[in-house]
């Protein structure tokens, strides 16, 4: 039974939705000569991330069909001034404006600024999955559909979002997106797979010339996990490391903007990460592990990818089972994801409902 996105998206629930969203038909709309769709999107997410409150954790483009998981930061917009809603506002809906002339622009700016109702509307909006998604997919239809020359539906009209409700499904999650390519044969490995958030953050991390210190961090060298989180500070996607707390030096003209009023010394704290303890090299190692699952059908648990299980409290071999779930599925089915029964029976039971559908099943052993 299809719910309404209200009672799929609950704040109160969780901040983490892996949303889906298919091309019309199925067809190869992002594929067979229109691969550069996917940059088109690419581009565009990193744009959202830089205007809304929500932060893109991880993404893969494919050929018919796209995911993007996100987190939701409501917080963040409460603090933004009046000035700064619009200039976002703008940066997802360009008014039709000479927007290279500053003086243009901050009249504009000002207008809608004095207007209260618009402004929180604005806010509201910068805020929302639905809006997000919104915001993300109707500029590809309309370029689409210019470049084909015709009119109609690019996209199905809904998407699909599942709620990630425990940290080693939000993990499992984030391979399974970046692990896309891999699993339909596209790629080899997950670094050499194009228009996916592993890509990105790997990319980078070379280009900063990090790629040796990421290896250090899966291995628990602290200097390095430092070093890698400095790199995570500097791009547009979510932090896998959740090193909030810390102060870091100002980096990037987005994260000024974030902390603009609130820095001192050139130094802030650090963006909000997924989670705590857990750096963006251990993270490609257990990336690097299930990809070889994918394509050999098992893989050499290492003593760092042991000591990842056991502080995610479960096994190479609960993980190996669910990623070859997912992968084994055409379509996922389910609003929610946990590895947790515990955590699916209570949050049923304040529902009122009987059970709620999980993306994966759920082993006796488990919970």
């Amino acid at each position: 039974m299809t719910l309404a996105r209200s009672r799929l998206v609950d704040l109160d629930v969780t901040r983490y939705y892996h949303c889906i969203s298919r091309c019309v038909r199925r067809a190869f709309l992002c594929g067979e000569g229109f691969e550069h769709r996917k940059a088109w999107i690419e581009d565009r997410l990193e744009r959202l991330a830089g205007s809304f409150a929500i932060s893109v954790c991880g993404f893969a483009v494919m050929d018919n069909h796209l995911h993007v998981l996100v987190r939701l930061d409501p917080d963040r917009a409460a603090g933004w001034s009046d000035e700064e809603v619009v200039r976002r506002w703008i940066g997802v809906y360009p008014p039709p404006l000479d927007l290279d002339d500053p003086k243009t622009v901050q009249m504009w700016v000002d207008h809608q600024a004095a207007d209260a109702a618009k402004v929180a509307e604005y806010r509201r909006r910068l805020t929302e999955l639905g809006w997000f998604m919104k915001a993300l997919k109707e500029p590809l239809a309309r370029w689409a559909n210019k470049e084909d020359d015709c009119k109609g539906t690019f996209w199905e009209s809904r998407y699909k979002s599942i709620a990630i409700l425990d940290d080693e499904a939000l993990l499992a999650a984030c391979a399974y997106i970046d692990l896309n390519p891999v699993a339909a044969g596209i790629a080899a490995t997950p670094e050499t797979s194009h228009h996916t958030s592993v890509r990105q953050r790997v990319q980078h991390a070379r280009a900063k010339g990090k790629l040796r210190q990421l290896k250090a961090a899966a291995s628990g060298n602290a200097a390095a996990r430092r070093a890698a989180s400095r790199v995570e500070q500097s791009h547009w996607l979510c932090p896998v490391e959740d090193r909030r707390n810390e102060m870091v030096p100002a980096m990037g003209d987005r994260i000024r903007r974030e902390r603009r009023g609130r820095r001192q010394a050139g130094m802030h704290k650090a963006r909000e990460g997924m989670l705590e303890n857990f750096s963006l090299g251990n993270y490609l190692l257990l990336v690097d592990y299930t990809s070889r699952l994918c394509r050999q059908g098992k893989a050499r648990v290492s003593g760092d990818l042991a000591n990842i299980f056991d502080r995610l409290g479960t096994s190479a071999e609960f993980w190996g089972t669910r990623l070859k779930e997912l992968f084994a599925r055409s379509r996922l089915f389910g609003n929610f994801f946990a590895t947790d029964r515990e955590r699916l029976r209570d949050l049923a039971a304040r529902r009122g409902n009987h059970h709620l559908d999980n993306v994966v099943s759920m082993p006796a052993a488990v919970g």
